[in-house]
């Protein structure tokens, strides 16, 4: 049963497409949030300021509830700390940055849904794409309370149609009764092609067409299975959209048909700012067309990102949106079925106009005795440059809406920049290749991108810690509709060890996305440089025998509007132990999934709620299976080997591995359990 509440003129997000048995809220059901002074609400959690005075004086609406103590509160998608949210403060802001630690409040993407499961369970969406503060216990440990900072915004609450200590005939429960409700209403997730399944090898960056192909052949070489590499930034001319540099990628169509001859597919980057650059069509096109986002003067906004100063493409403009998307032709045409969208929250280095205001105080700067705390402040100001919050207040869009094009300013609509860049990509390609299916996932992202891609969780670290956090994350982006998703594994910043990636790579093999990614400047941690190459390759070779199971539990979860990833306590609601564990996952209907996460353990404790039988793999072909009845267990895991658990009652498939997914034949699988 779902209740909408509409408060003011919301801006139209388009994340909801479907209103069946949705109940309008009125009369005095529309107190359920009450008007707050913003600066009142806000200053107790430091940190969310505006650089305009008459912003603070915003009309901000507030909910609260007190929480008892057993209450678990799931979801709010791509986020730091645990599958239960309580103890901490989240704010919806689309951000760039690469620092995924413990004190973060918001990473890449805003997903403003969340289900609270105690004595009483209900799901809550805020449809608002600015900012939304979620204090979950934060303040006040049995306390909920969330701040949306506008007076208009759709506001979604969920309610199971069965009683917290029930199971529906079907099987449901109220925790999948509320989620396949919140899931229906919208939309169907993405589903990719099917080699997007298969290993997947990155790093900024491949710099020439001869480096690409010597990692290929690497691989090919050593029989490590592998069905895609990506171009970075360098492979553009000048990081300009829809170029190929023609030095270092000479003959672009005939280099992509080389590799699709070696069964690799390539996945170029597109930014989101567009080079001003007189002579760039895309530019000179956008300029002429009024495409682009404009400041207060209405002048195209100018900020400065990779190629140097860049104009934002207005993509919450239909026309602009369609004008954009149409740009990929030119990769489409040259025989590319897969992108990755990157820099779209929009991440900014620095915007014109402030970074004249900085060169300007840095002037005083020089005349100043830099005590610590002059010092501090100067020091503020260079590093305050990228992803400022007072250049989102600089620009504007001309959204198209229902009655027509509206203007806005950027920060009340922020976190839908990367949802509407990728629907402009997704929607060209149902018109320049109907008959492809096209891979394209995106780093920023609102609920509703989720019909239109995937997504990766950005530039994470070569921390044992981002192993955990990849697997907390899976469940809670499932529930946001976000069903292709997946890690940089290894870690994107800092230098990997092969142990690391080997246990990354034995949590990355259940994961859609399987992508190996890295910086520059960091290590190379192509799989075939580390000493134990073997091992990779019979791991990667476990993965891709995995794959008929991934991909049948994937398109399983997206037509029945569920989960492919389960928090154990979703099962198993009434068992405490189940519920507190975090470290552990259902893949699927019939997997149970156990990674080790941790330097130089030789194994690890797990939980099992309930009869299971153990499948250790040393190979694709080489297995041992135990039944284990319910309890707690230490079970031993060596870097080399796969484990994991299936349900009594259950099978699953381990087909024959292949060098890359079309090779696949799931015909002769081996069923175990």
């Amino acid at each position: 049963m779902i209740k909408r509440y509409v408060y003011g003129k919301p801006f139209e997000t388009y994340s909801v497409v479907c209103l069946d048995g949705v109940t309008e809220a009125a009369g005095e059901e529309r107190s359920l949030f009450a008007k707050v002074d913003m600066e009142k609400a806000l200053e107790p959690y430091g940190g969310i300021t505006w650089d305009r005075p008459e912003d603070a004086a915003m009309g901000a609406m507030q909910y609260t509830r007190t929480m008892e103590s057993e209450d678990v509160v799931y979801g709010l998608g791509e986020n730091v700390r645990g599958i239960n949210k309580r103890g901490w403060i989240y704010e919806s802001k689309c951000s760039d940055d690469p620092n995924h630690n413990e004190s973060k409040r918001s990473l890449y993407g805003a997903h403003n849904f969340m289900i609270v499961a105690g004595k009483e369970c209900f799901g809550i969406y805020i449809d608002y794409p600015g900012r939304v503060i979620f204090d979950i216990g934060y303040l006040d440990k049995n306390e909920l309370a969330i701040t949306v900072c506008s007076e208009n915004y759709t506001v979604y609450i969920i309610t199971p149609d069965i009683t917290p200590d029930v199971t529906s005939a079907d099987g449901i429960s109220p925790l999948y009764s509320i989620l396949r409700q919140f899931r229906h209403m919208i939309g169907r997730s993405y589903v990719p092609p099917k080699w997007a399944f298969g290993y997947q090898q990155c790093r900024w960056s491949y710099k020439t067409a001869a480096e690409v192909e010597e990692v290929a052949d690497n691989y090919r070489s050593r029989h490590i299975p592998i069905d895609a590499i990506y171009l970075d930034i360098d492979y553009m001319k000048d990081y300009k959209d829809f170029t190929v540099d023609k030095e270092a990628f000479p003959d672009f169509p005939d280099f992509v048909k080389r590799m699709k001859d070696k069964h690799i597919h390539l996945v170029p980057i597109i930014d989101a700012g567009v080079k001003i650059e007189e002579g760039y069509s895309t530019y000179e096109e956008g300029v002429e067309k009024g495409y682009f986002c404009k400041d207060a003067k209405g002048r195209d906004f100018v900020v400065g990102v990779w190629p140097g100063r860049v104009h934002f493409p207005d993509v919450l403009n239909r026309q602009a949106a369609d004008w954009f998307g149409h740009g990929y032709k030119v990769l489409l045409d040259a025989g590319i079925d897969g992108f990755w969208n990157d820099m779209n929250e929009p991440a900014i280095f620095y915007s014109e106009e402030h970074l004249k205001e900085v060169f300007e105080q840095i002037d005083e700067y020089k005349k100043a005795n830099l005590d610590i705390q002059t010092f501090f402040e100067f020091k503020d100001k260079v590093d305050g440059l990228a992803n400022n919050l007072g250049d989102y207040e600089r620009f504007y869009h001309r959204a198209t809406q229902p009655e027509g094009e509206v203007v806005i300013r950027h920060d009340h609509v922020h976190n839908l920049f990367g949802y509407n860049m990728t629907k402009a990509a997704s929607d060209a390609f149902k018109e320049l290749a109907p008959d492809k299916d096209i891979l394209i996932f995106s780093r920023a992202s609102y609920i509703g991108m989720h019909r239109y891609g995937g997504i990766w969780t950005g530039d994470n670290h070569s921390w044992w810690s981002h192993i955990l956090m990849t697997l907390k994350m899976l469940p809670s982006l499932n529930m946001c509709g976000f069903m292709y998703v997946g890690s940089d594994m290894g870690g994107f910043n800092d230098n990997a060890t092969e142990e690391l990636v080997m246990r990354w790579a034995a949590l990355s093999m259940f994961v859609p996305l399987m992508r190996n990614h890295a910086a520059a400047g960091t290590r190379y941690q192509e799989l075939y440089r580390f000493t134990d190459t073997d091992t990779f390759r019979k791991l990667i070779e476990i993965r891709y025998a995995l794959i008929p199971y991934l991909w049948q539990e994937y398109n399983k979860a997206v037509d029945s509007e569920t989960l492919m990833y389960k928090p154990l306590g979703w099962e198993h609601p009434g068992d405490r132990h189940a519920v507190a564990t975090e470290d552990q996952l259902y893949v699927g209907d019939s997997m149970m999934i156990c990674p080790v996460y941790e330097q130089n353990a030789i194994g690890r404790h797990v939980y099992l709620p309930e009869p299971m039988t153990m499948v250790r793999l040393k190979s694709a072909t080489d297995y041992e299976q135990e039944k284990y009845a319910a309890g707690h267990y230490y079970i031993d895991i060596p870097a080399e080997q796969v484990v994991f658990f299936i349900r009594d009652g259950h099978k699953v498939p381990l087909g024959k591995s292949a060098e890359y997914t079309d090779a696949l034949d799931d015909s002769d699988a081996v069923w175990l359990g």
